[in-house]
């Protein structure tokens, strides 16, 4: 048996293992995690300033709580756009395509819980992520996946995608819109000092702002990188903490075909992380066949090393060429979307999964530095929901902290 239905077979069996333990409570598994109200819900009386560093999902969650507060708030922004590892397309296709997060793996409810609807009716038309013909390619033979494979994946851990919109769509609707006059732009930061009574913010520009409280949002790609300098300074177990959390590189790839060659997904061999093929547009009722490519781990680096966007496509159709004998060539428009979010300086990576860390580490990284400084996005998620939901609950759940700490 190759190594590739060796490791499948003993995910499967840990996977069970963990199911009939009871200690696989996370993303659709955790929907009784949820909160019953989130700081949505609650009034406020704080006459201080929030200054949120990063306008991606939490900073934003974050916000909004401030806004319907009517308290004194700044996000500091450090590229040109908000969202973070949220974007769409919709240059592309017939339909808006997801280029950063783009599956719920939490239970459909918590789209309610994230913008603070009452009752268990979801407004969001879903597609079920239950995928129906997949195959798997360890570099020189392409196999079809069984069914029973297929079924498992999704009864274990369903999942869903949007049907005619997008995470970012999600997002700006329901958190953005009401706080995106409060963003300044290209404002990356580079230093916080809350040894004094006032916290000092200083960005890369060499611009300060003052507040009573500062919420840290940016990915913990950028806090590996101690691109922002802390003063005090984080201890030494702080720092360790944040160095051993796993913040894989990655690409992510959309091309387009005249014809749908391809199964909906072809899961890849690897080493470490992630590699897939897999169909966009899914159960979309769409005219466009989007194939898109997911790639996380060491073997994103197989791209990179690549000198141009055409050499990293030009690997893409080669492959593909080679599981299904050509027909990629025959069929490519010439149409692709590329991000690299490894190489994006205030990313510096893909998701994180706390659930996959140790808890000694996750319980260190947490806590506020002198209840002046806090920390939001997915890895502080106390809810145990993974990608979008995760992050945008930890901006709220962060910001009741900052709001009540006395």
């Amino acid at each position: 048996m190759k190594l590739f239905h060796l490791s499948l077979l003993l995910l499967v069996l840990i996977f069970l293992s963990l199911f009939f333990s009871g200690c696989f409570e996370w993303a659709a598994r955790a929907e009784s995690k949820l909160p019953k109200e989130t700081a949505l819900h609650k009034t406020y009386n704080y006459g201080g300033k929030v200054i949120i560093v990063g306008a991606g999902a939490s900073g934003l969650a974050a916000a909004k709580v401030l806004e319907q507060n009517n308290i004194e708030y700044l996000i500091l922004e450090a590229t040109n756009r908000y969202g973070g590892r949220l974007k769409k397309d919709t240059s592309l296709a017939d339909f808006p395509i997801d280029i950063g997060a783009e599956w719920l793996h939490s239970a459909p409810i918590a789209l309610n819980k994230l913008k603070g609807k009452q009752g268990e009716e979801i407004d969001e038309e879903l597609i079920p992520y239950h995928l129906k013909n997949t195959g798997t390619w360890d570099g020189k033979e392409y196999k079809v996946s069984p069914n029973w494979q297929n079924n498992f994946m999704y009864n274990f851990m369903p999942e869903s995608k949007f049907k005619e919109t997008t995470w970012y769509d999600f997002v700006d609707e329901h958190i953005a819109k009401t706080v995106k006059h409060k963003i300044e732009y290209n404002s990356p930061v580079s230093a916080i000092d809350y040894s004094g009574n006032n916290i000092i913010v200083t960005t890369k520009n060499g611009d300060t702002y003052e507040a009573d409280r500062v919420l840290v949002t940016v990915s913990i790609g950028v806090l590996k990188s101690n691109m922002i300098t802390f003063t005090p300074e984080m201890n030494k177990e702080r720092k360790r903490a944040i160095n051993s959390i796993t913040f894989h590189t990655g690409i992510k790839v959309v091309m387009k075909f005249s014809e749908k060659f391809y199964p909906d997904a072809v899961a890849c061999e690897v080493e470490n992380g992630e590699k897939v093929f897999y169909d966009i547009a899914f159960k979309k009722d769409a005219q466009t066949n989007v194939l898109g490519f997911l790639c996380v781990g060491d073997e994103t680096q197989k791209y990179y090393k690549l000198n141009s966007e055409e050499e990293i496509i030009a690997s893409l159709i080669g492959e593909l060429d080679q599981m299904f004998d050509g027909k990629a060539t025959a069929s490519y428009s010439g149409a692709y979307i590329i991000e690299k979010w490894g190489q994006y300086e205030y990313t510096q990576g893909t998701w994180t999964q706390a659930i996959q860390e140790k808890k000694s580490h996750i319980k260190v990284i947490s806590p506020p530095l002198n209840k002046k400084v806090y920390f939001a996005g997915e890895i502080y998620d106390t809810y145990q929901q993974m990608g979008v939901p995760g992050a945008i609950l930890s901006g709220y759940y962060a910001v009741d902290k900052i709001l009540t700490d006395k």
